[in-house]
């Protein structure tokens, strides 16, 4: 029986010897690839076989903005500052001159517990500017203590203009009283607030 000739390209394809399978043709299915779509290459820049990154969701997030009523009790807190400090070299070079004209007649002695009373309330009006000072500067970075020795020191200067408003003999006495009270509740009222709490308790990176 003959099977023709095997290089005939018109001729019947040739049988497969027996006891062997028939090999498919390359390029079909089962021949070198798995079926289905053929693997796409991996993404350019990463490992084979880990998937890449995810980005942050957010992106980089941005520095909390100081909230206006911040900038309102800071700014107020470097005016009152200025009235301290203002008053407390005032009354300092007020008891230096009366302190000199009492040496020169000669009754020093007598007025020297009242001008070193009068000295004591100067340096104390200067330390009360300082500490002004320092709570503004504070108020950028500081945490949650800065905002209550604020409230504290507000709630003190707020009596202290009571007692100057309703025992002031002078109208200077009454007019500096009611300037410190309006300042220093303006500045209270701007830390007992949520927007106060949300800023002196943000999170710091």
């Amino acid at each position: 029986m003959s099977f023709g000739d095997p290089n005939n390209p018109y001729g019947p394809p040739p049988q497969g010897q027996p006891g062997y399978p028939p090999q498919p043709p390359q390029g079909q299915p089962g021949y070198g690839y798995p079926q289905g779509a053929p693997q796409q290459p991996p993404a350019y820049g990463y490992p084979q076989g880990q998937p890449a990154y995810p980005g942050y969701p957010g992106g980089p997030m941005m520095p909390m903005e100081m909230p206006g009523l911040m900038k309102t009790a800071r700014v107020f807190l470097f005016i009152l500052s200025g009235f301290q400090i203002l008053g407390g070299l005032a009354a300092g070079m007020v008891v230096g001159m009366v302190q000199d004209v009492s040496n020169g007649v000669g009754s020093g002695d007598d007025t020297d517990a009242l001008a070193g009373l009068g000295l004591l309330l100067a340096a104390f009006l200067l330390g009360l500017g300082a500490l002004s000072i320092f709570l503004g500067v504070k108020f950028k970075n500081g945490g949650n203590g800065i905002r209550v020795t604020t409230i504290v020191y507000a709630s003190l200067m707020i009596v202290g203009g009571i007692v100057n408003t309703v025992s002031g003999q002078t109208g200077s006495a009454t007019f500096g009283g009611l300037i410190s009270l309006a300042i220093a509740g303006i500045i209270l009222a701007s830390m007992v607030n949520s927007q106060a709490s949300a800023w002196f308790n943000r999170p710091r990176y």
